[in-house]
């Protein structure tokens, strides 16, 4: 088993030690080289009278994000977060260590019956992006009065 997973031995900030020690090291390896399958965290509650999507986006600009309602009430949260370019020439600059990731993101969310998804809302505030979809009200039920013959 080789202590140094990935990087230059010589160079000590680029060694992860603890690479080995992680149980999950297949899906860490992978969601380093796909990362647009692990960075996007949504919580999603329901309240008595909306739906209420939270996304941490951190580094994304609200231009950069994009909220959509498809046909049959899907909800899609998707964006893109930037890498960050070098400033300068370029030349007398060298990145050490990279662990933000970077590229495009999609999160899918299928809607439940009675989501007004004509009167969707999003806001942006410090890097989250909070969705809301209203319910339908709920009907009350009509009494009738059926009147007895006889």
């Amino acid at each position: 088993m080789s202590l140094v997973r990935s990087g230059n031995v010589f160079e000590p900030m680029s060694v992860d030690f603890w690479a080995d020690a992680d149980p999950f090291g297949t899906v860490r390896s992978l969601a380093e080289r796909c990362p647009v399958l692990t960075n996007v965290r949504v919580d999603w509650k329901e309240t008595p009278t909306a739906h209420v999507f939270t996304a941490d986006l951190p580094g994304v600009r609200k231009d950069q994000a994009k909220v959509e309602v498809e046909d049959g009430g899907v909800l899609v949260i998707s964006g893109e977060r930037m890498r960050e370019e070098a400033t300068g020439d370029g030349k007398n600059e060298r990145w050490h260590h990279v662990e933000r990731s970077s590229g495009k993101f999609q999160r899918r969310f299928r809607l439940p019956r009675g989501a007004r998804v004509d009167q969707v809302s999003a806001s942006m505030d410090n890097g989250v992006l909070t969705v809301t979809v209203p319910k339908e009200e709920a009907k009350k039920p009509q009494l009738k009065d059926v009147p007895i013959s006889g």
